[in-house]
């Protein structure tokens, strides 16, 4: 089975091309923001449930990670590190169910999937990382101020500055890296399941459906820990410790 890179488009809107997976980029929008949203006014304090119980106990765990590495910041970290986290799993999970590359139509002689994996079409990967990497050096400026910002990256002394050079290099090598990690270990799962699932049906599958599902929540905690801990580093003073 070959494995196709680009995603399928399904309609033109004027000269945008809406892909299948645009489509599932919507779903996992109205997931999260539907599913935050609701549980926000279901959740209780009074007879905490199952759920409620585990989700809070979830939260709490990556609020003290985030707490651990961006001390005082937390507060403005820790909202960005949860929507990554929660985004990326969602779509990872949800590219699992039935239907992902195998429900679609003809156009011709070619088969257009009508849903496919987001994290395996490099837009959307390459994306997260713009947002990621603009976000994170727009809240150094703002908590820095944009002199003590650019001390990072300029210095009169030759040796500091080829440093600050090499950690300029640095912000374009870590969008090369949060995107392309993400891409290839999505876009590689799937054609593992897809070659998987059309030469056995049943049983066989199974295990590679509960890898995946690990890699899943994996990468969804590495992109998120990555940009959280990044956003630590640069909110923090050059050549300075952060209280916590």
């Amino acid at each position: 089975m070959a494995v196709v890179l680009a995603p399928e488009t399904l309609f033109h809107i004027g000269s945008f091309p809406f892909t299948n997976t645009v489509l599932h980029t919507l779903i996992v929008d109205t997931i999260v923001i539907g599913g935050v949203y609701g549980l926000s006014r279901t959740f209780t304090t009074k007879v905490p449930g199952l759920f409620q119980t585990t989700m809070e106990y979830v939260v709490e765990g990556l609020y003290s990670l985030t707490e651990s590495v961006a001390g005082k910041n937390t507060e403005k970290v820790f909202p960005w590190f949860i929507s990554f986290f929660l985004f990326i799993l969602v779509s990872n999970w949800l590219a699992l169910l039935p239907g992902f590359g195998t429900i679609g139509f003809h156009r011709g002689e070619e088969f257009v999937p009508l849903l496919r994996s987001a994290g395996s079409d490099i837009n959307f990967t390459l994306a997260l990382a713009l947002v990621s990497v603009i976000t994170t050096h727009a809240f150094a400026i703002q908590t820095l101020g944009i002199k003590e910002y650019l001390k990072r990256y300029l210095s009169l002394n030759p040796i500091f500055l080829f440093v600050g050079l090499l950690e300029a290099l640095g912000v374009f090598t870590s969008i090369i890296s949060l995107s392309f990690r993400l891409f290839g270990n999505i876009l590689a799962g799937e054609a593992v399941l897809s070659t998987i699932s059309q030469i056995f049906a049943f049983v066989l599958p199974l295990p590679f459906f509960g890898l995946e599902i690990i890699v899943g929540l994996v990468q969804a905690l590495v992109f998120a820990t990555l940009t959280m801990a990044t956003m630590a580093i640069l909110m923090t003073p050059h050549g300075g410790e952060e209280g916590h």
